[in-house]
C-alpha cells in the first residue's frame, strides 16, 4: 500500500496487489496482480495490470491483462487498452479505449463459413 501521504515519483514493479492512496508518477507495472487507485490515489503514470481498479485520478495510460473499471468517483485521463472496460454511472473519462485482443493473447480465431451447396430439385 502506498499512503495518503507517501509520493512515489520512479517505476513500480510489483509481483503483489497494490493499494493507491498516495502520489505517484513514473510507470506502475503489475503484469500478474492487481492494482487499485483509492479515492485519494493521484496518479501520473502509464499502468500495466492483470486489473485495474480506479477510484481516484489518473492521467496516464492504462493497460489491463483482463480488466479495467473506472469507478463512480475515479477520474481518467488517458488510453485503455483491455478485454473488458467498465465505466460506473459517475465514473469520468477522457481518452480512447481498445478492447481488442491485448499483446499476450491470441486473437480470437473466427469460425469457419459453413459451406453452400445447391438444393437437389429431384423429388
Amino acid at each position: 500500500m502506498i499512503g495518503a501521504k507517501v509520493k512515489v515519483n520512479g517505476d513500480i514493479i510489483s509481483s503483489e496487489d497494490l493499494l493507491v492512496e498516495g502520489e505517484v508518477s513514473g510507470t506502475i507495472t503489475l503484469k500478474e496482480n492487481e492494482l487499485v487507485i483509492g479515492s485519494s490515489g493521484k496518479v501520473q503514470a502509464d499502468i500495466n495490470a492483470k486489473t485495474v481498479r480506479i477510484e481516484g485520478e489518473v492521467k496516464g495510460d492504462i493497460e489491463g491483462g483482463e480488466r479495467v473499471v473506472i469507478c463512480a468517483s475515479g477520474n481518467v485521463e488517458g488510453n485503455v487498452t483491455a478485454p473488458r472496460v467498465m465505466l460506473e454511472d459517475g465514473g469520468r473519462f477522457k481518452g480512447s479505449i481498445d478492447m481488442g485482443s491485448s499483446k499476450g493473447a491470441p486473437a480470437a480465431k473466427t469460425p469457419p463459413a459453413p459451406e453452400v451447396r445447391p438444393m437437389d430439385k429431384t423429388g
